[in-house]
């Protein structure tokens, strides 16, 4: 292991104390990319002007994305405008193509009439893309720290009972409070949760904060509740003098207890589903597709029937398909 020395920004720079890294690395600040400079400098002013987005600071934090709040607004900005400017090129250029193309005019003697061809009419809509686009990628590109933020909650929470155990473990054998975080910072196989345990063992041993306000502040910026209950109740039990050996034990049980009524859910639900799919997406439109023959065969529907018949087969069958299979993904996803 080689050795370095915090130099700003951290209570250790004051003491000047060595904290250790791994061999070949050095703590080195997160950078940002070209665009992500550009967007600063040409919308920092703006950003720094209005006062601070404490939401999206937190979900920044939750979601472990290393940039600040006023750098990824700018970014936002950016791309927004970015997005407005391409869609309004596309817009107007392939939109006036299509529009000039579908467009019909017929000379007569009592005057000129115009006719739109469908051709016209997707150009005729292409105009408002602009419209579409800009305020979509901005409120997308707003939202996605929050998301990712649920998204690694929902990981953490899956990932929880398998690390109490290996918690509740290594306090069965006496192993400090700071060692244990430190080595479940180290196994991957837990995810997540291993990255915030990461995060607290960083702060205690490059911060120079103690453990129990390292643990205070990961159950702050954790986006899972399970694992801030977790958290706080070892900050409450330590200082109000209690036993953390029994309370890890007593946790693994609870997370294992209920990660397995949530398995015996997910598979009720799934078994449910499966008779759905039966149901709605094998009998339903087979049911369908015979009715709506006979009644081309005995009223005479001709060919609307026929275009109706088309639509369910290319269009609602595979749909409904497709939706079932990735439901039924997600929900086994959710169970690994």
């Amino acid at each position: 292991m080689a050795t370095g020395t915090i130099r700003a920004g951290t209570p250790a720079e004051a003491s000047g104390r060595p904290v250790r890294v791994r061999r070949g690395e050095q703590p080195t600040p997160s950078s940002l990319g070209a665009f992500q400079r550009w967007a600063w400098k040409t919308f920092g002013a703006r950003v720094s002007a209005k006062p601070p987005n404490l939401v999206l600071e937190e979900n920044l934090v939750k979601a472990h994305m290393r940039v600040r709040a006023d750098e990824y607004l700018a970014t936002v900005y950016a791309t927004a405008v970015v997005v407005g400017i391409a869609t309004t090129v596309i817009g107007v250029a392939l939109g006036g193509l299509l529009f000039v193309s579908g467009l019909t005019i017929v000379l007569r003697p009592g005057g000129i009439s115009i006719a739109l061809k469908p051709l016209a009419e997707i150009g005729l809509a292409l105009f408002f893309l602009p419209v579409v686009a800009t305020p979509g990628s901005y409120f997308l590109l707003l939202g996605m720290p929050g998301s990712n933020a649920k998204a690694r909650g929902h990981k953490i929470d899956r990932k929880i009972g398998p690390a109490m155990s290996f918690v509740s473990a290594m306090a069965s054998a006496d192993v400090n409070i700071d060692q244990i975080f430190k080595e479940l910072g180290r196994q991957k196989i837990y995810g997540e949760v291993a990255e915030e345990a990461a995060w607290i063992t960083r702060d205690t041993e490059l911060l120079g904060v103690d453990i129990l306000t390292a643990i205070r502040r990961g159950a702050q910026r954790t986006p899972s509740k399970k694992f801030q209950d977790f958290l706080q109740g070892v900050v409450t039990t330590a200082t109000s003098g209690g036993q953390l050996k029994p309370y890890f034990l007593l946790k693994a049980e609870q997370y294992e207890r209920e990660h397995k009524l949530e398995i015996q859910q997910r598979v009720e639900t799934m078994g449910l589903m499966a008779e759905t799919f039966v149901t709605v997406v094998v009998a339903f439109p087979l049911f369908l597709v015979i009715i709506i023959a006979i009644f081309a065969i005995i009223g005479g529907g001709g060919q609307s029937m026929v275009t109706i018949l088309w639509g369910i087969v290319l269009g609602m069958i595979p749909v409904s398909q497709f939706a079932f299979i990735f439901f039924m993904y997600s929900l086994a996803q959710e169970m690994v």
